[in-house]
């Protein structure tokens, strides 16, 4: 049996939300730190969740660490860095077996709630600064994933018509900075992102599983409520893409063998769940299923495109189009795409398309409460755009979406950014 999310305000901007599952063997735990994106700050900030996961005051080191977690049954802890809209998520999060399977009876929420809250604010930071050794480890594997952005052509080509359809706003930045932010580096850089973290950051935790949440509340209750905290409100207006004024085409020369066509258009920020709900089944429609408009017409049909899809960024109010084509193909591909588009926003499909498509996506909507991450990412998105509709609730209002508010949403699409990844003409071997 399921509970729906319970969520309450710990201290000033921590929240701590729970959602309880029976069929779950695990618990997760997961601390979420929203900070406005900084250009200069970024990099600085994503270092500081990997640096926490490399120990803490009591135990500086991983392999202390680690033996904690092999202590807690192989419990394991993750880092990452994330974006919602203008702002960078840095999350720090442990996963542990519930405690009916504990051997000795222990309270297994309890004891690794204790050794989050503790890596979280009890780090291994010593006269203002994380150690030099671990921060320079996790320097160089920043930079390494930042340089290796670009060895997967598609998610490269997708980020550069984003910043090029961003250009000057906060959600045009990467979620990790750049190169050169990154080598500026130091272990007190990243202990002053730390404070700055702990201090004005919203906190969202999360927690997701078969236990009680209640001893793991009380831990954060009790951790947080020392502290002098400054949170900076999320403003979601930020997040959202302003309405073009104009349309940009860039064409980027690059040593691969396939061309990037992308098409980024400006369809505006979900206002409720039903607008949410509508759209996505549009954008579905339109390029989110094999029996979609653009997979049937553009690659199966007339195959001008190795791949073609659409995706929907309901925070932001952007919808992309990539495709992966042969350049003498560019020009066709692309009069394709908007023909389709332009089919969408006439209503020009059959009524089947939208019975599968409401299958594929009440499909897609019950696997989300199959893991504990993907019930974890759900509720922290619904929580963050100031909503909290299960994944039950959605496939309801998708069951109830119509060809006229599928057409109504299409209509919407504004053209924003034409972007080419292309071969250069002297290039003979490369990457797609």
């Amino acid at each position: 049996m399921s509970y729906p999310l319970q969520r309450k305000e710990i201290a000033k901007g921590v929240f701590f939300s729970s959602i309880v599952d029976k069929k779950f063997k695990h618990n997760r735990i997961s601390v979420n730190m929203l900070l406005p994106l900084n250009e200069e700050k970024i990099p600085h900030r994503a270092i500081v969740p990997y640096l926490l996961r490399q120990g803490t005051k009591n135990c500086p080191d991983f392999t202390k660490l680690n033996q904690r977690l092999w202590n807690l049954y192989g419990a394991s802890v993750e880092a990452s860095v994330d974006k919602y809209g203008a702002y960078q998520l840095l999350c720090l999060g442990i996963t542990a077996i519930d405690s009916r399977f504990a051997l000795e009876g222990e309270d297994m929420v309890e004891k690794t709630a204790a050794l989050l809250a503790e890596m979280l604010l009890e780090p291994n930071i010593t006269v203002g600064a994380f150690p030099e050794k671990d921060t320079a480890l996790e320097r160089q594997y920043l930079i390494d994933t930042i340089e290796a952005e670009v060895n997967d052509k598609r998610a490269y080509a997708i980020a550069q018509c984003r910043q090029l359809m961003c250009q000057g706003e906060a959600i045009a930045l990467r979620k990790l900075g750049t190169v050169e932010g990154a080598k500026g580096i130091t272990g007190a850089t990243a202990a002053a992102a730390y404070r700055e973290a702990i201090e004005t950051a919203q906190i969202e935790i999360m927690f997701v599983g078969s236990g009680a949440p209640d001893s793991a509340q009380g831990i954060f209750e009790k951790k947080f409520a020392g502290l002098q905290r400054c949170p900076i409100a999320v403003d979601r207006s930020l997040c959202r893409k302003q309405i073009p004024t104009g349309q940009k085409e860039l064409t980027e020369p690059m040593d691969v063998k396939q061309g990037k066509l992308v098409l980024g258009f400006y369809l505006g920020a979900a206002e409720n769940r039903k607008d949410f709900n509508e759209k996505r089944m549009a954008m579905a429609i339109l390029g989110g299923t094999p029996m979609s408009l653009l997979f049937t017409n553009v690659r199966e049909k007339l195959s001008l495109c190795y791949y073609c899809q659409s995706r929907y960024d309901s925070t932001t109010g952007i919808m992309m189009v990539d495709s992966g084509i042969e350049m003498e193909n560019a020009a066709a591909a692309r009069e394709e795409i908007l023909r389709q588009i332009e089919n969408l926003k006439q209503g020009d499909f059959d009524e089947k398309i939208i019975h599968e498509t409401k299958l594929i996506l009440k499909t897609a909507l019950r696997a989300t409460a199959d893991s504990l991450s993907s019930v974890e990412s759900w509720y922290l998105t619904q929580i963050l755009n100031g909503t909290q509709v299960s994944p039950e609730e959605d496939i309801d209002y998708c069951a109830q979406v119509t060809r006229e508010q599928i057409t109504n949403a299409a209509n919407k699409l504004l053209l924003d950014t034409v972007y080419t990844l292309s071969p250069r003409e002297t290039s003979e071997e490369g990457e797609c």
